[in-house]
């Protein structure tokens, strides 16, 4: 399974943080946005620093045990268009959404009801409703989110 694209979207939309921090939910955070290192434990705020290649094979190692098996079990057709097709973009685009909401987010949302209906249009439109932290618009958010409709495209 390929999720380059969905890892290069998590590089450059999360941001590299060699130390702990929390993130906006207030989830203990490393890296790219890990919660959880290789081994399954969790990050801590007393955790000693990254280096960026620890970071990336974090987030590898998220990528292809958590949130692309979740997307898959919840959007199956994703997986065969891309297997298919030889084309990942529509996979990795859930994937990251899914590593930047979490899978439970998706699970009961609209987009996937779209996504599982094969209308793209109305995912691009469901997808650019997920803008919002702290009850205001987030220009970060937009431009990830457009980055994923891209991709669906």
């Amino acid at each position: 399974m390929n999720v380059d694209i969905a890892a290069e979207l998590c590089k450059r939309f999360e941001g590299f943080r060699a130390k702990p921090y929390l993130c906006p939910a207030g989830v203990p955070t490393i890296g790219y946005g890990s919660t959880y290192y290789t081994g399954g434990a969790k990050v801590t705020l007393k955790d000693a620093p990254v280096s960026e290649p620890q970071a990336r094979a974090m987030l590898l190692h998220e990528l292809l045990n958590t949130y692309a098996p979740a997307v898959i079990r919840l959007c199956p057709g994703l997986l065969v268009f891309a297997a298919a097709n030889n084309d990942w973009r529509r996979l990795n685009a859930i994937v990251d959404f899914a590593y930047n909401l979490g899978a439970g987010r998706l699970q009961t949302s609209t987009l996937r009801r779209r996504i599982n209906a094969g209308d793209w249009q109305g995912a691009q439109e469901e997808l650019m409703k997920w803008v919002r932290g702290g009850g205001r618009v987030l220009p970060g958010l937009v431009a990830r989110r457009k980055a994923e409709c891209a991709l669906l495209g």
